[in-house]
């Protein structure tokens, strides 16, 4: 899984070497580049107007061939601060536009995005969906038209496409829109593919996008499957359209975007692909002077995504493990792993425990750890994890030692242990 960053928010266009600086310097080796920060929806819907406004020096709405150019300084900063760019998005026409006649513009500066993706070695580009102007039962008859009209060009330039679930505006609230429905996504996908007679298209879920649209994103993620190829992290009210960094939009202490349910659908699909950190209203809000630090959390977070999401691909890698912890954690392990990844066995520091049995599972002292084969993980079951990692260490266990979570598991024991729940 390739942990990514967007740069809106972060980098300025036209002097990106600070930006870049400070993704790298937080740990971020992976950027995702918004074409729109070289031609905005509102300049697309602005164009051919008279607009007092001092112009950009490169007309990119007007001229679509100078994407090329304009890209060039952010190509060269990324490639000479060792930045990837794996992702990265056309530009596109405001939501609520009825122009029209500037969707041949779209394809027009989709066609110079599909190049500059070739010419930086970027592998997937987010395209959204035609919708001025066409009536709903035509919508996929266009889109198909219009997507795979840019075969050719993704074949010669390794591109691969993203369709994105989109949502609209009904009467000024956001509802469900193109590609939102799993099952309709997935048939484009699908339908896109197979005309192409390869895999050129893939699948963009925009996090925040479900959360406007009140999805459930297990069922969401679980239909789609494999056509995911990259996810875009962002936290919202879902009311209103924010990026903001995850787990930052609370309401009486509750998260306002549902993440167990995003990342139960990504683990059970085993997605592999790019993680996408866009928390753009959250950057602009803070001083140009602590966004270091913000990054440095962003890149924490996206970290943690991570490892739930391949939390039982992390079990896997290890041929034998022990628990440590006798408690609620202990119990939701072995409610749904237990069987799949048995334990050796589990120890806890309760010596009113040593020699008892726990879920199947014999509790020892935690001194027996010391007898272990070097190649046996230790999963610690207890939140207070980097407490009990010391410990072992400070006894000389050298044993690779994972934490095992159970905020996020697809079922829960729920006859809680009366300790306050912290085991």
């Amino acid at each position: 899984m390739d942990l990514t960053c967007s740069i809106k928010g972060i980098v300025n266009a036209e002097r990106p070497g600070q930006g870049i600086a400070d993704i790298v310097k937080a740990g971020f080796f992976n950027v995702f580049l918004d074409f729109s920060l070289y031609c905005s929806a509102n300049e697309l819907e602005n164009l051919g107007k008279e607009i007092n406004k001092k112009p950009r020096k490169y007309q990119v709405a007007e001229n679509p061939i100078e994407l090329q150019t304009v890209m060039a300084l952010m190509r060269n900063k990324c490639v000479s601060a060792g930045v990837a760019c794996q992702v990265a998005a056309a530009p596109y026409l405001r939501r609520d536009t009825k122009r029209e006649d500037l969707n041949e513009r779209i394809r027009e500066l989709v066609e110079e995005s599909i190049k500059a993706c070739g010419n930086m070695g970027c592998r997937y580009l987010v395209v959204r969906p035609l919708f001025a102007g066409i009536p709903e039962e035509d919508v996929w008859k266009v889109n198909r038209e219009y997507y795979l009209s840019l075969i050719s060009l993704a074949k010669d330039n390794n591109v691969t496409i993203l369709l994105v679930n989109q949502c609209k505006s009904v009467n000024g609230h956001l509802v469900r829109g193109i590609c939102s429905d799993g099952r309709t996504a997935a048939d484009w996908v699908d339908a896109l593919n197979r005309a192409a007679k390869e895999d050129r298209f893939g699948f963009c879920m925009d996090v925040g996008v479900c959360n406007l649209c009140g999805q459930n994103m297990y069922d969401f993620a679980k239909i789609l499957g494999s056509r995911i190829k990259a996810v875009m992290l962002c936290d919202c009210n879902g009311h209103e359209e924010n990026a903001m960094l995850p787990f930052t939009c609370v309401n009486n202490h509750s998260s306002q975007t549902d993440w167990l349910n995003l990342i139960r659908g990504l683990r059970e699909t085993g997605f592999d692909g790019q993680l996408i950190m866009n928390m753009e209203d959250t950057v602009t809000a803070f001083s140009p002077i602590l966004r270091p630090a913000l990054l440095e959390l962003a890149r924490k977070v996206a970290d943690y995504f991570k490892w739930q999401i391949e939390l039982e691909r992390l079990l896997k890698k290890h041929s034998s493990i022990v628990l440590f912890g006798a408690g609620n954690m202990c119990r939701n392990y072995m409610k749904c792993y237990g069987e799949k990844y048995p334990p050796l066995f589990t120890c806890d520091n309760n010596t009113k425990l040593w020699g008892t049995s726990f879920c199947g599972l014999e509790v020892k002292n935690p001194e027996s750890l010391k007898e272990l084969p070097e190649d046996c993980a230790i999963f610690i079951c207890n939140v207070y994890y980097r407490e009990i990692e010391q410990q072992l260490r400070d006894m000389g266990v050298k044993n690779p030692i994972e934490f095992f979570n159970d905020e996020y598991m697809p079922t829960f024991y729920f006859d809680r242990l009366e300790d306050g729940g912290n085991r």
